[in-house]
C-alpha cells in the first residue's frame, strides 16, 4: 500500500522547430503514473497564449497527485502555445494562426498545423479515457463547460459518456451553437474520445478563485474515475444550481447596433429574462445611444473584453435556457 502513493512523475519536451539562430522551440509534456493500472486522463492548457489559467491549474493538480494518485495515468500539455504565451498573444505570433483552428494538424503544413499534429498524435496514441481542454474566456466570465454540438455522426454511447463526464465537473453546461471543425475537442470526439472544453474565467491574468474552481472541476473527474480517493465532497459551482443540470445554449447575441461606451446592467452569473435590459451604450457626451435587451431567458456568462463597442460587436455571452 505504501507504494500506491509513489507515482512515477516525468517531465519532458517535444520539439516544435529550430530557429535561424539554432535555438529550439519545444512543447513541455508532463505525466504522472500510478503503479496500479487505470484510466488515462489528459489535461491541456494555454492553447491561446493569453490564457494562462489552465497552465496553473495543471501545476496545482500535479502537486496534489504526487501523494494521491491511486490508479491510472494523467498526462498534460501545460503550455501548448509557448510562442503566443511569451508575447501575450492569442495566436501563434510567428504566423498569426489560431492553434485551436488547426486540428487535427498536418506534419507538412503551416506552423500551427505542425504543432497541432504533434499534440493530436501524442494524445490519441495514449488512448485517453477523457481529455479536458482548459481555456479562459471573456472579462469577468464565470466558469462553465462548453460542449461541441453532440449530434450528427457521433455514436450514442460516446454522447452519453461525454455528458456524464460533463455533469461530473459540477460546472454550468453550455452547448456551442457552431461546429468548430478544426478545434482539438471536435477532432477528438470524431476519434470516439470524450473531450470537453472548460472555460475558467478571464484571460490575461491569474484569478486564484477561478484556478481553484478549475482544479475542483478536474478533481471531480479523477474521483469519478476512482483514480484518486474521494477525500472531499464533489464540487458544484453555485450558478450551476440555477441551471438545474440542464444543458444551455451558447449565445453572444444580441449584438450592438451602434458605437459607444458600454454600461453593463447585469453581471456574470445573473439570470436574465427575455426582454430585460442588460446594457446601455453611451456616446462621448454621455447620451444614451442604445439600450440592449436580452433575446432569451438565460445566465450571463461574461462581459465583452472592451468598454467600447461597434455596430455588430457582441456585448455579453449567455447560456440560454
Amino acid at each position: 500500500m505504501e507504494q500506491r502513493y509513489k507515482p512515477k512523475i516525468r517531465y519532458s519536451f517535444l520539439k516544435i522547430l529550430s530557429g535561424s539562430d539554432l535555438s529550439r522551440k519545444r512543447l513541455p509534456l508532463m505525466s504522472i503514473q500510478s503503479k496500479n493500472p487505470g484510466p488515462t486522463v489528459w489535461l491541456t492548457g494555454c492553447m491561446h497564449g493569453d490564457e494562462i489559467g489552465g497552465t496553473v491549474i495543471i501545476h496545482n493538480i500535479f502537486k496534489r497527485l504526487r501523494q494521491r494518485l491511486a490508479s491510472g495515468t494523467v498526462f498534460a500539455f501545460p503550455l501548448m502555445n509557448p510562442m503566443g504565451f511569451e508575447t501575450v498573444s492569442r495566436t501563434i505570433v510567428l504566423s498569426k494562426e489560431d492553434l485551436n483552428r488547426s486540428f487535427p494538424g498536418n506534419s507538412k503544413g503551416t506552423i500551427a498545423e505542425r504543432i497541432a499534429d504533434i499534440i493530436f498524435s501524442h494524445v490519441i496514441n495514449t488512448n485517453p479515457t477523457i481529455v479536458l481542454d482548459l481555456h479562459n474566456d471573456w472579462n469577468k466570465s464565470i466558469p462553465y463547460l462548453l460542449f461541441d454540438p453532440l449530434s450528427g455522426s457521433l455514436a450514442n454511447e460516446l454522447v452519453a459518456r461525454t455528458k456524464i463526464f460533463a455533469r461530473t465537473t459540477g460546472l454550468i453546461l453550455v452547448e456551442d451553437t457552431d461546429e468548430i471543425r478544426n478545434s482539438l475537442t471536435y477532432n477528438l470526439l470524431r476519434k470516439n474520445i470524450p473531450a470537453l472544453t472548460l472555460e475558467l474565467g478571464e484571460s490575461l491574468t491569474i484569478n486564484e478563485k477561478n484556478i481553484e474552481n478549475g482544479v475542483k472541476a478536474a478533481w471531480n473527474i479523477l474521483m469519478h474515475l476512482k483514480m484518486v480517493a474521494q477525500d472531499c465532497d464533489y464540487f458544484y459551482y453555485p450558478a450551476s444550481v440555477l441551471a438545474k443540470n440542464k444543458i444551455l445554449r451558447y449565445s453572444s447575441h444580441p449584438l450592438s447596433s451602434t458605437c459607444g461606451i458600454i454600461h453593463f446592467l447585469k453581471k456574470p452569473g445573473d439570470i436574465v429574462y427575455k426582454g430585460q435590459k442588460i446594457a446601455r451604450i453611451y456616446n462621448a457626451f454621455g447620451k444614451v445611444m442604445e439600450t440592449i435587451a436580452a433575446l432569451d431567458d438565460g445566465i450571463v456568462l461574461g462581459h465583452s473584453d472592451y468598454a467600447v463597442t461597434f455596430p455588430g460587436s457582441p456585448v455579453m455571452a449567455f447560456g440560454c435556457f
